[in-house]
């Protein structure tokens, strides 16, 4: 059940199922002994692509709240609607907004903010970026505390996130009243000399 397919070579029936899922569909046992096999076996027929469950939500708990960890998402660059991408892709951090900050109280919503934007930021050595100040790029989110959360899982992946109203990036808005604009403005930043 800890391993779930996001692609698996020739069986795009099993996109988003489990390795147990398709041990059953071939008939074999779920033992531990017939589930390696089954790996070795897939990975030599082509191999997959999976996402693996193997987080304590308490360790990701503990992460948070130590005082020099930051947040990012190593989501897909996906289509909307194709492929079966991690939720992160999607909802990461709203996730981490919603559940850990407004639901368990896990971190202040300052905290979490920072651990977001200017945490990284300085840490990427990104000088101009982070903080809303004058003369800094203008990379601004703007959510609803009380309605952000994410709506994507892992066996139904491509939601939108509820509750982010507005976002620009560089200045140029690229989601206003809660509809895209249209515009790209994104572009790949470069780590600067520290």
């Amino acid at each position: 059940e800890s391993v779930q397919f996001r692609t698996l070579d020739g069986r795009p029936d099993m996109t988003g199922l489990t390795l147990a899922d398709y041990l059953v569909d071939a008939g074999r046992p779920t033992t531990l002994a017939e589930t390696i096999e089954a790996l070795i076996e897939l990975q030599l027929a082509g191999g997959f692509s999976g996402i693996f469950h193997g987080m304590d939500e308490a360790d990701v708990v503990r992460i948070m709240q130590h005082p020099t960890s930051m947040f990012e998402t190593d989501g897909d660059l996906v289509q909307p609607g194709v492929g079966f991408p991690h939720p992160c892709t999607y909802g990461s951090f709203p996730r981490i907004l919603g559940r850990y900050v407004r639901e368990l109280g896990v971190l202040t919503l300052e905290e979490a903010v920072r651990k977001m934007t200017s945490a990284p930021a300085e840490w990427l050595g990104q000088s101009d970026r982070g903080l809303l100040d004058v003369g800094m790029v203008a990379d601004i989110t703007v959510f609803d505390a009380d309605r952000i959360a994410d709506r994507s899982r892992f066996t139904d992946p491509h939601h939108y996130s509820e509750g982010v109203v507005h976002v620009w990036v560089g200045g140029t808005a690229v989601l206003l009243a809660e509809e895209t604009t249209g515009a790209r403005p994104g572009l790949f930043l470069e780590r600067e000399s520290r």
